[in-house]
């Protein structure tokens, strides 16, 4: 039997019913509009889907025009439950949704198996949501596409950076940074600390955000440093918090989405 990931926060960061799982993430991108960048990158949040729904929508919104053509996605977050150095992957075959499976991109994954950085180490993905949230929204933005999850431990910027640049692929291949903002400020400090890593995000320029300003800083600077690279631009789609969608303001967390092309 193939072996799978199966969901750790169905039910709990998203509905497990899959009729109501398709119905919430179809509502949030039909409230989202496409705009006129398609991007080889997105940057977008990893929260319930109460509170950061609406701004991945942001996101995931732009890949209309490349639905049929993106084939593999190169999803990296932050580990949140398990310290290690490197990244992860799994030895999953595919990851499960409530939406059904997304196969694994198995000769991709064995490509960065070279790199002393990256290590198979399912412990990291087992409870991990950084990753998860984001695949209901990628199985309906886009049409059939492998997947290659990878989830960032203690790595330097040019160790995720020699990552990506290996997978970096053409047109078929979609990078995405799952991270969220800032966590638990006041609504005023948190949009003035969003607002500077925001800033430093579009500038692609210095690949030295901190944990306090995003909790997926390190594969946000490996993008940074491998788009620079590239002499690309990162175009902010939706900048909000907790406070704005379905929380209240005293303790908040901040959500940004990017597009990079």
């Amino acid at each position: 039997m193939p072996q799978v990931r199966m969901p750790a926060v169905a039910g709990l960061f998203y509905p497990d019913d899959p009729a109501e799982l398709r119905q919430t993430v179809l509502s949030f991108l039909a409230r989202a509009a496409p705009g006129p960048v398609v991007p080889k990158a997105l940057i977008a949040p990893h929260a319930g889907y109460i509170y950061s729904g609406p701004v991945a929508a942001s996101a995931y919104a732009q890949l209309e025009p490349v639905k049929q053509v993106i084939q593999r996605v190169v999803l990296l977050g932050p580990s949140h439950r398990l310290p290690f150095s490197g990244l992860a992957l799994s030895a999953a075959e595919t990851f499960a949704t409530p939406l059904g499976d997304i196969a694994v991109d198995r000769e991709a994954v064995e490509s960065i198996q070279v790199l002393s950085q990256v290590q198979v180490l399912d412990a990291a993905h087992a409870m991990e949501h950084s990753l998860e949230v984001h695949l209901p929204f990628l199985q309906l933005a886009l049409a059939d596409f492998k997947l290659v999850p990878l989830v960032v431990g203690d790595a330097t910027p040019a160790e995720v950076a020699e990552v990506i640049e290996c997978l970096w692929g053409g047109r078929e291949t979609l990078i995405v940074v799952s991270t969220d903002l800032s966590h638990y400020h006041d609504y005023d400090t948190a949009r003035r600390i969003d607002a500077q890593t925001s800033a430093r995000i579009e500038s692609l320029v210095s690949p030295d955000i901190e944990p306090e300003q995003a909790c997926g800083c390190r594969p946000v600077n490996g993008l940074i440093q491998a788009a620079s690279r590239r002499q690309l631009h990162a175009t902010l789609l939706d900048l909000r918090n907790s406070g704005d969608t379905a929380g209240p303001r005293d303790r908040v967390v901040g959500y940004g989405a990017y597009a990079v092309a």
